[in-house]
């Protein structure tokens, strides 16, 4: 029994650290940093270099004037941005609706031939003839200072990727899936504090900049492209920088089933990647890029979502034996807290269900279906039957 009980608070911990304890010893360790840092003048670069607005896109005749007119409205030199979209395999009129873009500078290139979106990129990469490329989302609608706010900080030689942030538009309506916006908030503070202390791990496929020598086409089979351009940009030396200014909105997915569907895709993705780009976890080698990305990243993508039911299960077999023994009932109480948190989440997808807006309630069904999600994209992706084509989710209204 003393066995069972040290295995539980050694993943208990393990839990605690993946999506609590690692945030807090980034804020001491970033507040660390500032006392030891050296004040340095900041110097007000002129950089303004050109810049190309890529955007692969999968049938979006629905946002493709939005989009395309949010470019043109955001704040940077008209003469040095530049908009290509790739639209391999969209057959419900986006190429044709873009088409009437390009007397205004819109670069359209298309093929018949569906290949998922890091085939349009692959493809479409051969297109850029500026020293920055911005990727965004066909569905995203940018902050106007966006794109001048990721230039600037490509004016330090040291960063070969910044990533932007992605927020969710919600309305009073939406239900779980609002949650989302909570998640992407924690998040955000997240990345801010990597960055300060080194580097992000991994950008947003939402809107993210690479230095354009630096891109190295990737697998066709790739499901997290964005994850695996930026990181191997960081694994050649450079840092990936993050500013919470240069955003992309999207709404929020319609409901929490919709919203897995995207999640599986990106857990099945993140057990790829992990296979993909092993060398980094070398700590040795990459130091404190390894520390971040194995504590921020790695960990939630195997381990922890693995040692929730490990947990429970052993919280169960010793809460039962303290009952027998009549000893002291600490782990019994660990379990009914246990119990009351996934019952909570039963609470919350009965009541998303019915439509039904009691937010706090939504928290743990969220972060139920966040480590679910995780155990059902290892299943997928070990099965082979994650597709690297586009899986739309439906998104709120």
């Amino acid at each position: 029994m003393l066995t069972l009980k040290i295995i539980f608070w050694l993943l208990l911990f393990l839990v605690f650290y993946t999506y609590i304890g690692y945030g807090i010893l980034l804020f001491f360790l970033v507040r660390l940093k500032r006392i030891f840092k050296d004040e340095e003048l900041e110097e007000q670069v002129d950089y303004s270099p050109e810049v190309t607005l890529f955007v692969a896109a999968y049938n979006e005749k629905d946002y493709v004037d939005a989009k395309v007119e949010n470019g043109f409205s955001l704040d940077y030199p008209k003469e040095k941005l530049k908009q290509v979209w790739v639209t391999d395999g969209s057959d419900d009129g986006t190429p044709d609706l873009l088409k009437a873009y390009q007397n205004q500078g819109v670069e359209v290139y298309h093929e018949d031939t569906r290949g998922g979106k890091i085939g349009a990129m692959n493809r479409g990469m051969q297109f850029v003839k500026t020293p920055i490329v911005i990727f965004s989302d066909g569905n995203t609608i940018l902050g106007e200072e966006s794109v001048k706010r990721i230039v600037k900080l490509f004016s330090d030689p040291k960063v070969g990727c910044v990533s932007g942030e992605k927020r969710i538009f919600s309305k009073e309506k939406d239900t779980a899936a609002g949650t989302e916006g909570i998640y992407w908030k924690y998040e955000s503070t997240l990345k801010k504090w990597d960055a300060e202390l080194y580097s992000v791990v991994g950008a947003a496929g939402e809107l993210f900049a690479i230095r354009t020598e630096l891109f190295q086409e990737v697998e066709k089979d790739t499901l997290l492209d964005d994850f695996i351009i930026s990181l191997r940009v960081a694994m050649k030396g450079y840092t990936i920088q993050y500013d919470p200014e240069a955003y992309a909105i999207e709404t929020a997915s319609a409901n929490v089933k919709e919203e897995l569907k995207r999640k599986i895709r990106i857990a099945a993705g993140g057990i790829q990647s992990i296979i993909r780009l092993k060398e980094l976890l070398n700590i040795f080698k990459y130091g404190m890029l390894s520390f971040q990305y194995l504590s921020h990243r790695v960990l939630r993508w195997t381990l922890a979502p693995l040692a929730l039911p490990l947990i429970f299960i052993i919280n169960g077999i010793v809460a039962f034996q303290e009952v027998l023994t009549n000893s002291v009932f600490l782990f019994s109480y660990l379990f009914l807290a246990q119990i009351i948190f996934y019952l909570l989440a039963l609470t919350g997808w009965y009541l998303e269900n019915k439509a039904i807006k009691v937010k706090i309630l939504f928290v743990p069904y969220y972060f139920f279906i966040m480590n679910y999600a995780v155990l059902m994209g290892i299943r997928r992706y070990f099965k082979g039957s994650q597709t690297v084509n586009w899986e739309r989710a439906k998104r709120g209204a």
